[in-house]
């Protein structure tokens, strides 16, 4: 089976240090994945990449069936392609409410004539209900994304990105803030999430990493430095010394 997404030789350079060095990396068709490493280790660097955000010095980033290059692609056309991003802190219309945050994110065409005459069909009021339930803020539909608590912020940002139908997301500390209840929806948001698609998320709490119970790759100095289940990177010699400390 070859992969949805396959990052090869990877290098990206910041004045002179090296945020990516040779960077391999793939993730397949509905696969639940996690990234973690130290500070510096290169997550943000390689979703930037991923996303048109960052152009690496050299490598390939291949997406799809039959695949096709990602670089040179504007972070748009990326984002068309099927690739959804969500950072740390959650970008949603405050002053807008849940139902319209949703309703703006739905896949439709994007041009100034059709957003200008967009009226919501029945269709795309099913859809941002079923959005809501499955993100769990269906009693929330009508408040102002602005009055939601953090973690139900970050579910609302999670169901607009679904709502644009993606392959892969791309999750940046997602329980970053959060509660303890409100982390352990979003482990079933996430698990759920990778039944119909490719996720990835960069995380640095463990204890979330291990609800997550998934495969998990280590990076360190912009290179894989171990890869598995978290069992089996959590006992590898060079993650200890580099990333858990003993």
């Amino acid at each position: 089976m070859s992969a949805l997404l396959e990052v090869s030789g990877v290098s990206v350079s910041f004045d002179g240090f090296k945020a990516l060095n040779n960077l391999s990396f793939s993730i397949n068709e509905r696969e639940l994945r996690a990234v973690i490493g130290p500070n510096g280790a290169g997550k943000t660097t390689f979703m930037d990449v991923v996303t048109g955000k960052t152009r690496p010095d050299q490598g390939r980033v291949s997406w799809g069936e039959p695949p096709v290059s990602l670089l040179g692609r504007s972070e748009s056309a990326i984002a068309v392609a099927g690739i959804g991003r969500k950072f740390q802190r959650p970008t949603v219309f405050e002053d807008q409410s849940v139902a319209d945050n949703l309703m703006m994110a739905l896949k439709k065409p994007r041009g100034p004539l059709s957003v200008l005459l967009f009226r919501p069909a029945s269709e795309d009021l099913d859809r941002v209900a079923e959005l809501a339930d499955t993100i769990g803020l269906s009693t929330q539909l009508s408040r102002k994304a602005g009055e939601l608590s953090h973690g139900q912020k970050q579910w609302l940002e999670i169901g607009m990105l679904l709502a644009q139908e993606p392959r892969l997301l791309l999750v940046d500390e997602p329980a970053a803030g959060m509660t303890t209840a409100e982390r352990e929806k979003t482990t079933d948001l996430l698990r759920a999430a990778a039944q119909s698609r490719a996720v990835v998320v960069v995380e640095h709490d463990m204890d979330f990493v291990r609800r997550l119970d998934c495969r998990v790759t280590v990076l360190h100095e912009g290179s894989v430095l171990a890869e598995g289940s978290i069992d089996h990177v959590t006992r590898n010699e060079s993650v200890i010394e580099v990333y858990l400390g003993r």
